[in-house]
């Protein structure tokens, strides 16, 4: 299936407008993912729509929204009261404020969305606003209707256009004041020191094709293996034993020499991104 927008409008700041797209800057069309069967039939499992207190089977189309105000007491909602409060799509993004990137604690950043020129119309003042938000160095906040909601938008640099991110709301985000956590001690100077040499020694630029999810990886794998009919293997994986009380500076000098886990698994990620390239290829020619 092609790709298309999210959303289509117009970018405005003061009294410059100009039409632009948003495009989903990340996607789950590769994730696994299963139905429900039967194995004796080997047909899929339809849900169905029960009434909890009469056992009685309902039709979707007849059911509401409640929202819980006590123990099995809801107020009912109909279409038309959220009708009522469904706000208007503008489809424009009014740039309200610049911050710098720093002033937005990352708790706060959510889905990400490329943002681009919709067509030639307008495409000088995307450029202005582009180039001069990239001169002061600065990120833009606005707001958006998306799918009737209302967001706070944050817009920034990004190559040849520009990256919008949807931020989630003060309510949204706990802090850590929230959660209950032990006090730090301070650290021993000497443990302190063995440990800024293994940060630096592991030290390196981010490159996302290094972290390939192996949980991901071994599912497809597994589904290969009984597509062919073979025995399934039960992996033998430990978990840390928190009881097991460890020298600290012990493991900082063996870490310190190469002997931690990342160096041993250095050689696997080449080979699991191997085995998750030849997967993903069976599974798109299948």
């Amino acid at each position: 299936m092609a790709a298309r927008p999210s959303w289509e409008g117009h970018l405005r700041l003061s009294l410059v407008t100009c039409p632009v797209a948003l495009w989903p800057a990340t996607s789950e069309a590769d994730t696994v993912r299963f139905n429900l069967i039967n194995p004796k039939t080997s047909n899929r499992i339809r849900m169905k729509t029960v009434d909890a207190g009469t056992g009685e089977e309902v039709s979707r189309g007849d059911l509401v929204k409640g929202f819980a105000i006590a123990k099995d007491e809801y107020v009912l909602l109909e279409n038309e009261d959220f009708e009522s409060v469904k706000l208007e799509s503008t489809r424009i993004i009014d740039i309200e404020k610049f911050v710098p990137r720093t002033s937005i604690d990352r708790l706060y950043w959510d889905s990400p969305y490329h943002l681009v020129p919709n067509g030639k119309a307008g495409i000088e003042a995307f450029a202005v606003i582009r180039e001069a938000m990239k001169k002061k160095g600065m990120v833009a906040l606005g707001r958006l209707v998306m799918s009737t909601r209302e967001r706070v938008c944050a817009i920034e640099i990004e190559e040849d256009g520009l990256v919008l991110t949807t931020l989630r709301t003060a309510e949204e985000v706990r802090t850590l004041d929230e959660i209950a956590h032990p006090e730090l001690p301070k650290p021993d100077p000497k443990m302190l020191d063995i440990a800024e040499k293994i940060v630096a020694q592991q030290s390196g630029d981010f490159d996302p094709s290094e972290f390939n999810d192996r949980y991901e990886d071994a599912l497809r794998s597994l589904i290969e293996e009984k597509k062919r009919g073979r025995p399934v293997k039960v992996s033998k994986n430990r978990e840390p034993d928190d009881t097991n009380i460890i020298d600290l500076m012990a493991a900082l000098k063996k870490s310190l020499e190469g002997e931690g886990p990342v160096e041993r698994r250095k050689a696997a990620p080449a080979r699991a991104k191997k085995a998750a390239n030849t997967n993903r290829r069976k599974g798109k020619a299948a």
